[in-house]
């Protein structure tokens, strides 16, 4: 495993800089004083799960009877709908309707910890030369993703939302590559058998 695609991928993945406008729309309603608290917190409970996942998420799947290229297939089909999503964004708003400060659901998950970063760390685990590797790529890209979105009023500010757009929709074609490669690489290794 190459320790600087895994960063690149899981921190593309993770999408910080499209989500940067959700996690203002979510936090909208909270005081400002509050907000960088909140912001922590949630980046905090991502890790937490990433963590959790990386360490315990293949027994999980072993438990289930779900095989390697089941896992490269069906994340590479879901990488590639959330990349078809931020290439082609769907009209209206990303605002949160609930009252209150959010907790651990829509911002630690499925924003940051979704589905896809959880398939892609079982992917990479498969690929891993040590367990050591995959969490320094899943800290380093969780670290970066964690500075932008604690940062995001300023990116907001600085890029703009055609900026921010256009930054998302460059990440959604890169990763409509990355889960056509992940479907190919699953369908390789059933085919193999």
């Amino acid at each position: 495993m190459d320790i600087l695609s895994a960063v690149i991928t899981l921190w593309l993945i993770m999408d910080p800089l499209g989500n940067v406008p959700v996690f203002l729309a979510v936090l909208k309603r909270v005081p400002p004083e509050r907000r960088r608290k909140i912001l922590i917190r949630e980046v905090l409970i991502a890790y937490a799960v990433l963590l959790f996942f990386m360490l315990l998420g293949d027994r999980a799947l072993a438990l289930l009877q779900i095989k390697q290229e089941t896992i490269s297939i069906a994340g590479g089909i879901v990488l590639f709908l959330i990349a078809v999503r931020m290439v082609f964004p769907a009209t209206g708003s990303h605002e949160d309707s609930s009252e209150g400060e959010p907790l651990v659901v829509p911002l630690a998950i499925p924003l940051i910890a979704g589905p896809s970063t959880l398939a892609t760390l079982l992917l990479l685990r498969a690929d891993a030369g040590s367990t050591f590797e995959l969490w320094l790529a899943m800290t380093i890209a969780w670290s970066a993703t964690a500075a932008i979105l604690i940062a995001a009023p300023f990116f907001y500010r600085a890029l703009g939302e055609r900026g921010l757009v256009a930054m998302e929709r460059l990440m959604g074609m890169v990763l409509v590559m990355i889960s056509v490669q992940m479907f190919l690489n699953g369908v390789a290794q059933f085919l193999a058998r």
